[in-house]
């Protein structure tokens, strides 16, 4: 792969570090925007992460940002930043596609309310990022655009289905991205590729403007938020996208609550390794260890492995149907019918990710309520957590990245978990446990495995405790570990 384009270290800094170079004007955003095109002529070729491209759209638009700032105007807390979205994200102009062909012609007749918000906050979209098929993978990969590569190595997946924008964002292709996460699409592929995710609670981000395509209802549990290289651009990005629209914004504004401390003294944190159903990768408990071995003398607490109100394997069985029927809008008619048969041929003792799958997406309201009141249940039992602990520290997946493998359905795909083939959807459960319950969660890097690929660790907070999340990100960044680009980018 070729090493990273002119200025690197500018490149592989962070969007605030890029934004004050800008108002001091170190550096026009026309060459800004420059850098950042040709970084990704260099190496998208091989990385296949920014598959629409609008140039010159963002090149006109970065020359009325440089002629704004010689008028002493200054957009936005964003201004000037040269920036990529998530495919599935509505940009006025440029096609919606979700990776799916029947969509190759959809294109957007305005832009959704999240990238109003980055535009009018001083951001240029110079293009959009690669997705998984209908964003239901944790591979990219799909009939219109390819398949995206791990910029650590590209024989291995980047994760999904936001894995074009976290490679974009590892590779200094883009500063920071705006991604969606139903399943972990967020944060698997911050884990895989060595960047940082925040996963904000359910609904205090729109998601007008990133909706299956022909659709405009709001979908369970999916959530949006951005990627980024620092814990400080994750923050910024979060309040220039989180509130309400109309007609909510008439009767009320969004207030998140400060962090629970500055300090990680203040911190109580428990750890979460996996248990015998859901096996984790030992390299992925040593950094778990590692971080915890690191925080027992500087935290408040540090608890290992501590007795949950409910199991995993409850939030697991819960979690997964949930998000089944949360996706089941976006199957076509003969697949929905074709499911129903399956669903009535499948015997009460399947507990396949298949047999899961199938009666989720094809179950009544009635088992529906159901489970939404067992989700009930379980909201109110991590609040009751909340009470005593601060942060809980889990896996972002069972393992590090694997080898491309997007040709094998997903229910059928295997990992190697310590020596042991285990079922890819098993890992479900570091996305569904937080997820399907509404908490937020950002994912930070933790270290590198023994095969050089990178690690990440999930952080979880209360409800609406997006700030507590963030805090605590921000000191591991600042004590333990700090972004580290791919060794090509070096």
């Amino acid at each position: 792969m070729r090493s990273c384009a002119a200025s690197p270290s500018l490149l592989l800094s962070g969007a605030v570090a890029m934004r004050d170079e800008v108002l001091r004007r170190a550096i026009s955003v026309s060459d800004l925007l420059e850098l950042h095109i040709a970084q990704v002529e260099a190496l998208n070729p091989r990385l296949n992460a920014v598959v629409v491209r609008d140039f010159e759209a963002a090149r006109r638009h970065a020359h009325e940002a440089d002629k704004a700032l010689a008028e002493g105007v200054v957009w936005g807390p964003l201004h000037g930043i040269p920036m990529t979205v998530k495919e599935s994200y509505d940009v006025e102009g440029l096609p919606t596609t979700w990776g799916m062909a029947r969509f190759r012609s959809n294109v957007a007749t305005r832009s959704g309310t999240v990238v109003q918000r980055l535009v009018q906050a001083g951001a240029i979209i110079f293009g959009k990022t690669n997705v998984a098929e209908a964003l239901a993978d944790w591979q990219t990969a799909n009939g219109l655009y390819g398949t995206t590569n791990n910029p650590w190595d590209p024989k291995r997946t980047c994760g999904g289905s936001s894995g074009g924008a976290a490679t974009a964002v590892a590779s200094g292709m883009s500063p920071i991205e705006i991604g969606s996460d139903i399943g972990g699409s967020l944060r698997n592929p911050a884990h895989y590729c060595g960047v940082m995710a925040h996963k904000a609670t359910f609904g205090i981000i729109p998601q007008a403007g990133e909706t299956f395509p022909g659709t405009e209802a709001a979908v369970d549990i999916s959530s949006n938020g951005p990627i980024a290289r620092s814990v400080d651009d994750l923050s910024l990005v979060l309040d220039v996208i989180a509130g309400p629209i109309d007609p909510e914004a008439s009767a009320w504004s969004l207030r998140l609550p400060p962090p629970r401390s500055q300090h990680l003294s203040g911190f109580r944190v428990a750890v979460l390794r996996g248990e015998p159903r859901f096996q984790v990768d030992q390299e992925i408990v040593r950094a778990l260890d590692e971080l915890a071995a690191f925080l027992s003398p500087r935290a408040a607490s540090v608890a290992i492995d501590p007795v949950l109100p409910h199991s995993l394997s409850e939030m697991f069985d819960v979690g997964v149907s949930l998000l089944r029927a949360a996706t089941s809008s976006r199957i076509l008619p003969d697949q929905f019918d074709a499911q129903h048969r399956l669903a009535d041929t499948l015997k009460p003792e399947d507990e396949s990710y298949l047999a899961r799958m199938t009666r989720g997406t094809t179950m009544t309201h009635r088992r529906w309520l159901e489970l939404n009141e067992a989700r009930a249940r379980m909201r109110q039992a991590w609040q009751k957590l909340f009470e005593s602990v601060d942060i809980v520290l889990c896996p972002a997946a069972a393992s590090t990245a694997p080898v491309h493998s997007a040709e094998i359905p997903r229910y059928e795909r295997m990992l190697s978990i310590n020596g042991s083939p285990v079922p890819e959807a098993d890992q479900l459960i570091w996305a569904v446990m937080s997820g399907a319950s509404y908490l937020p969660s950002t994912v930070v890097p933790v270290g590198i495995s023994s095969d050089g690929l990178p690690i990440g660790v999930q952080i979880i907070s209360a409800e609406f405790n997006d700030r507590t999340c963030l805090a605590f990100a921000r000191l591991l960044e600042q004590t333990f570990r700090r972004f580290m680009p791919p060794p090509p980018c070096t």
